[in-house]
Parts: C-alpha cells; sequence; structure tokens
C-alpha cells in the first residue's frame, strides 16, 4: 500500500480534483462530464477500487485512507477533518473522498448485445431523468435487481455526477451506460434487438404490470420518465407496452426511483 502524503495547506495543488466539490465535478468552464469521477466513503471507494475505472487519488482523514487497500500507482492524501472540509467545501461525514478517471459510455450496438446476444437481458431506459439522485438511486436499485445496462436520452442528467455515485453507493461504476441520441425514436433500435420495451405510466388505459410475463419476454427494457411530468407521450407511443404498477386507491404516482425499483423487481 503507497504512503499517505499528509496535506496541511488547503490550497496544495495535489489535491486539486477534490476541491470546491460543492460547485461540481468540474473547474468552472470546463464542460459538463468532462471533470474526473468523485466517489465518497470507504464503500464506495472500494468499489471503484474494484471497477474498471483508472483511480487518481484518494483523499480523507488518517483512519479512513489506511481501511482502504490502494494498489501501487494511487496517489493517498491525508487530512485532518478541518483542511478536508475546506478543501471540499462542505463537511465530508463519510470522511475519505476518491477520483478517478472517466471512461467513455458503451457503445450502443455492444450494450444492446450484451456479452452473449441470445441470454435473456434487461436495460433501464431514462427520459429527461435529470435529477442526479435520483439518477443514482435508480442505478443502485438496477445493479440489485439484475438490470444490464442503462440507455439515457440526452436530456438525462451525467451517471457519473458526484451526487449520482454517492447515491448508488457506487453501483453505478459497474453499470454500462449508453446514450440514445435519437429521442424517441432510437427506441426502434431496441425492438429490432429483440427487447419488449415497457413504458410504466399511471394512466388509467395502461395494463397491469404484473400482466407483463418476463419469461415470454426475455429481453426487456424498463421505460421511466422524470419525477413529476413521467414519459413524454412520444416516449409511451414509441413502446411496445404501456404498463402501471398497481396502487391503492387516492394515490396517483410513486417517486421514480420507487416505481424502477419494483419494475425491475417485477420484470425479474
Amino acid at each position: 500500500m503507497p504512503a499517505s502524503v499528509v496535506i496541511t495547506d488547503p490550497a496544495d495543488p495535489r489535491v486539486a480534483d477534490f476541491r470546491d466539490l460543492k460547485a461540481g465535478d468540474r473547474p468552472a468552464g470546463r464542460e459538463r462530464g468532462t471533470g474526473p469521477v468523485i466517489v465518497e466513503g470507504v464503500p464506495a471507494v472500494e468499489r471503484l477500487l474494484a471497477s474498471p475505472y483508472r483511480v487518481r487519488a484518494v483523499f480523507g482523514v488518517p483512519g479512513r485512507v489506511a481501511a482502504l487497500e490502494l494498489p501501487d500507482g494511487v496517489a493517498a492524501y491525508e487530512a485532518d477533518k478541518w483542511v478536508l472540509s475546506e478543501v471540499i467545501g462542505f463537511r465530508l461525514t463519510r470522511g475519505v473522498v476518491a477520483s478517478a478517471d472517466r471512461r467513455p459510455p458503451a457503445h450502443l450496438d455492444e450494450l444492446l448485445a450484451g456479452p452473449d446476444p441470445a441470454a435473456p437481458r434487461r436495460l433501464a431506459v431514462l427520459e429527461a431523468l435529470n435529477d442526479a439522485e435520483n439518477l443514482g438511486s435508480i442505478a443502485r436499485s438496477a445493479v440489485a435487481l439484475g438490470v444490464d445496462g442503462v440507455l439515457l436520452d440526452p436530456r438525462c442528467a451525467d451517471p457519473l455526477y458526484r451526487r449520482s455515485v454517492r447515491v448508488s453507493m457506487g453501483h453505478v461504476l459497474s453499470l454500462p451506460f449508453a446514450v440514445l441520441p435519437d429521442w424517441p425514436g432510437g427506441l426502434e433500435r431496441l425492438h429490432e434487438a429483440g427487447y419488449l420495451s415497457v413504458a410504466l405510466t399511471p394512466a388509467a388505459d395502461a395494463v397491469d404490470l404484473t400482466d407483463v410475463d418476463p419469461r415470454a419476454h426475455p429481453r426487456t427494457a424498463v421505460l421511466l420518465g422524470a419525477e413529476g411530468p413521467g414519459l413524454t407521450p412520444e416516449a409511451q407511443q414509441a413502446a411496445t407496452v404501456r404498463a402501471r404498477i398497481p396502487m391503492r386507491a387516492g394515490v396517483d404516482s410513486l417517486g421514480v426511483a420507487a416505481a424502477a425499483a419494483i419494475a425491475f423487481a417485477a420484470l425479474r
């Protein structure tokens, strides 16, 4: 394990990856999605270390940094909690952060096919989901419930933004994702690849989600819209089937993260 360097000056350039994180994951003037991936907390950093992402540096209070088995070549920095807070811009209750190089999105055709084009496969497809924390929660449920990848329309939040990674507990780092630039026309590419696309909606004329038999459809894609507006009529029209989660009378809908978890479990 590499020896940690003690940081005493909050302006030390060696911890520039972690400076003023409350303002975002990248310095002012840089494009969205171009900064390093920022991961918070020992469990999430451990998942980062087991992922394909190249770790750049780890920074935290001494006990938390020492708890990690860092490979050679990873810069390790320690500081007391006051210096750490001054660098990152807020009090970090998890005690450690790491930065990693970004990886490009997966190639769409490869994501659709998967390692075995004949094997069952499930995807989450997100439209205009611009809340980073909801996206992170959906990613965590997706990994837990066997979803193999995520497709994003061009308006979705960055799945590698710090808040998405934090809420996912680092699980988003093991979830392949790709962008579907032609929306919603690009959904036809899923259908050509053998997917049944299921658009979630609370509409009364949608079929009951429990009536969609996953055994009859080994390749399934669950479409989810943003909190509040949900899927656009155009996206619902482009899907194979519109489905609703049966709910008690008087409740019109669920939050998108909860609805996603239910759908992933129901179509497992």
